[in-house]
This record gives C-alpha cells, sequence and structure tokens, in this order.
C-alpha cells in the first residue's frame, strides 16, 4: 500500500488521485479532516483506509509489511504561522519520525520541502546539498526555516552514513497551482485567487513595481500546475534508486500580468488591471523574481515536459473553476 500524509490537502490530493489513475495501490491516507470541505478533495478517490495523524504510528507498525512507500505531505504549511514551538514539532519533529520509522523498516520517503527554503534571493535557485550551498539560504519566515531545518537533518545524517530510508526524496515545491485548492483561502495560488475576479468582470488588483528595470505586474515567479508534482513525484516512486532533495518547478519565471492575461484570455473577458500599492511592510523585502533550476533532477532522466502557464491555466479553468463541481 502507499500511504499519503496530508492526503485531504491541495497537492496531497493530486498525489492520491494520481496513484489511483495509474493503478497504484492499495492507497491510505493520513490527515486531519474538522469541519471544513477538505474531505471534497477526496470524494472521488477510492481509499483502502482513513487514518488520523495521531494514530499513523499505530497503524504504521500494524501494517508494516505491506507499505510500499510513505509520501508526506502533512505539515503547517502558512507562510505566516507565528507559532514556533508548533512548527517545530509539527514540520520538523513528525518529519523526522515518519524518516526514522522508514529508515528502520526499508520503506520509500518522499516529503514535501519549499521553494521558502531560499529565502529572498532571485537568482541561484539551485537545489544543491553541499554544507555550503544550504549554510547560505536564508529563509525568510518560520515556515521556511522549518522546511530547511528539516532538510538540513536528514541531509546531514546521510553525510554520516547513518541509517535512512532506501530511497528519501525531499521536494522544493515552488508556486504551485490547480484543483483542489480551495480550502485554503487566502493561502491559495494567484491563479485561484485572480479567477473569480477576471470571472465576475471586477478588476485584478496587482502589486507596483518599485524598480526602474520592472514594469507594473511584471514581477515573476515559477509558477507550476500541480499535475507536473505529481507526475515527478511519481517518477520518483518508479525510480527507487534516486534520492536527494530537488527542485519542483516549471523551471520558467513568468510575471503576474501573464497569469491574469491568461485566465482572461481562457474565460475571453476584458481584462481589466489596477496597479496598487505595495505595503510598506513588505517592500522592501518583497521578492521580483523565482525560478526554479530543473537540471539536477533531469540530469537523471526525469523528461516530463514542464506544462506551460496557458496551458494549465486553461486546463484548470475548464476542468474546473468554471464547472459546478471544481473537484479532481
Amino acid at each position: 500500500m502507499y500511504i499519503v500524509t496530508g492526503a485531504a490537502g491541495f497537492i496531497g490530493s493530486n498525489i492520491v488521485a494520481e496513484l489511483e489513475r495509474n493503478q497504484m495501490g492499495p492507497i491510505v491516507v493520513c490527515d486531519w479532516f474538522g469541519h471544513e470541505l477538505k474531505w471534497r478533495n477526496l470524494s472521488k478517490r477510492n481509499i483502502a483506509a482513513f487514518v488520523r495523524p495521531d494514530q499513523l504510528f499505530d497503524y504504521l507498525n500494524s501494517t508494516r509489511s505491506s507499505v510500499k512507500a510513505l509520501i508526506h505531505m502533512g505539515a503547517i504549511s502558512s507562510t505566516t504561522e507565528a507559532n514556533v514551538d508548533e512548527l517545530i514539532e509539527q514540520n520538523i519533529n513528525y518529519s523526522i519520525k515518519l524518516w526514522d520509522w522508514c529508515a528502520s523498516n526499508s520503506v520509500p520517503f518522499i516529503y514535501a520541502s519549499s521553494a521558502a527554503t531560499y529565502g529572498g534571493i532571485e537568482s541561484g535557485f539551485q537545489d544543491d546539498e553541499s554544507s555550503t550551498a544550504r549554510a547560505n539560504l536564508r529563509p525568510l519566515n518560520a515556515y521556511g526555516w522549518s522546511k530547511k531545518a528539516t532538510d538540513d537533518i536528514f541531509v546531514e545524517r546521510v553525510t554520516r552514513g547513518e541509517l535512512a530510508p532506501p530511497q528519501w526524496v525531499g521536494l522544493k515545491f515552488f508556486n504551485v497551482y490547480g484543483p483542489n485548492e480551495y480550502h485554503k483561502g487566502e493561502m491559495c495560488s494567484v491563479a485561484c485567487k485572480l479567477y473569480d475576479v477576471v470571472r465576475s468582470g471586477g478588476t485584478v488588483s496587482l502589486f507596483k513595481s518599485y524598480r526602474d528595470d520592472i514594469p507594473n505586474g511584471e514581477q515573476r515567479r515559477d509558477f507550476v500546475y500541480v499535475r507536473d508534482c505529481t507526475a515527478m513525484i511519481l517518477w520518483f516512486l518508479n525510480n527507487p534508486t534516486c534520492s536527494g532533495i530537488f527542485n519542483c518547478g516549471s523551471g520558467t519565471a513568468r510575471s503576474f500580468v501573464d497569469v491574469a492575461h491568461a485566465i482572461g484570455n481562457v474565460i475571453q473577458s476584458n481584462l481589466k488591471i489596477n496597479f496598487i500599492e505595495m505595503p510598506n511592510a513588505i517592500r522592501d523585502k518583497y521578492q521580483y523574481f523565482t525560478q526554479a533550476d530543473m537540471s539536477k533532477v533531469t540530469a537523471l532522466g526525469y523528461n516530463y515536459p514542464p506544462t506551460s502557464l496557458e496551458d494549465g491555466i486553461a486546463e484548470y479553468v475548464e476542468a474546473y473553476l468554471e464547472r459546478d463541481d471544481r473537484y479532481r
């Protein structure tokens, strides 16, 4: 069986869908559902078992001989989370416990790192595991730091020759968008937020630029369609000799204006954009450019063609956002 933590979340639920589509299973999901609509993210899936995060280790120990891989997407994912003790417990310590279980039981371990580990840099987004490269990373928030700390612990353990899972993969997700992200509220992707504005005929508000060489709205991000992320995860599952920390992005930076125009073109709406002042609190540390260097994973043989922003937005809008049932 394949066990997915954070399975009712955005990327997690898309991983479950992709495993099912490729007839890889049984699939066991681990998450907190609460009173939200996250259950909708898994309502179309064939699930073998539902496990609460606080009961996961009992479940693992009772089924250890059946676990093919553990895909760990569960975490506090808010970049504004201020409770560092919770970030340490949920993002660092819980991940370490899962690593230890997979190492002791020879189970492949794939987990979510984040591009937030890079901090405020605007070039050199290389997934370099060397101690020098990792020491130079300066995350801008506690969330990014928690992901970097986890990466550091795992890489150092492997470097020292300590017991590790037979395959271990940390994925530094860039700006992911796509179906099943609706429960995230303010943490939804730019594409999801702008769609509702464009569809209603409203005016899209984008930040002004405060650099002379960058026009308003031309701040750029590596927007990656969630289908590309799940394709990479399945590739690693099918290539068990490949381990390490890898970027997970499109490899191409695109502007916020590009996102707005891509949505407007799909729904044939006359786009109206208003450039607004950026809050003073973030103006001095705002990133104008992110772009994943994908050469490390492609050098291993990964050749899945990245989905262009236009094609990803078109599929997202037409197959999901425009429908009464938006869920994958």
